[in-house]
């Protein structure tokens, strides 16, 4: 695999050794399969976005945690993301991210931490993004703001869509 997927997968082995948490106690709290974990661990498996915010949630960190300086691309179901900048204070982790949104597909994320929040304003083209149950349509300029520890959803529904995204982790 890539150098990138080694990365990440050494991020992901510390923060659950740190932790005191067995393989199969990170994947019983991430809802992943033990198997996928070793993989991703290993540095054999490519993670999703959507695996990775499953293993941080349930870490309890945000996804730079495990996003090295070489890892700082992430892809899932209808969502690219480059990590573009991180600030930390006593109160908060925000990450910063340019965002492209693939037409066809819907991109549903689980909740993250308790209290995290997501930021995005669109670029070019549309999107559908918010929570689950009540997304928001958004064209060029536009900004949506909403609770990302409930389930949420991006979607492009006229064709590939840029944006930022900020997402805020309470610290």
């Amino acid at each position: 695999m890539t150098d990138q997927a080694a990365e990440a997968g050494a991020h992901v082995r510390e923060l659950r050794e740190t932790r005191g948490l067995s393989l199969s106690a990170l994947a019983r709290r991430s809802g992943l399969g033990k198997a996928t974990l070793s993989g991703l661990e290993a540095g054999t498996r490519n993670p999703t976005l959507e695996t990775l915010y499953a293993v941080t949630t349930a870490l309890g960190v945000p996804l730079t945690a495990v996003l090295g300086p070489r890892t700082a691309r992430a892809s899932g179901a209808a969502v690219d993301a480059l990590l573009l900048d991180r600030y930390e204070d006593e109160a908060t982790v925000t990450e910063t991210y340019r965002v492209r949104v693939r037409t066809g597909a819907a991109q549903r994320s689980a909740p993250h931490a308790p209290g995290t929040r997501e930021h995005l304003t669109v670029l070019a083209g549309t999107v559908l993004a918010g929570t689950a149950t009540a997304p928001v349509r958004l064209a060029p300029g536009e900004a949506h703001t909403w609770p990302a520890d409930v389930p949420h959803l991006y979607r492009a529904p006229d064709g590939d869509a840029q944006a930022i995204l900020l997402v805020r982790y309470p610290a």
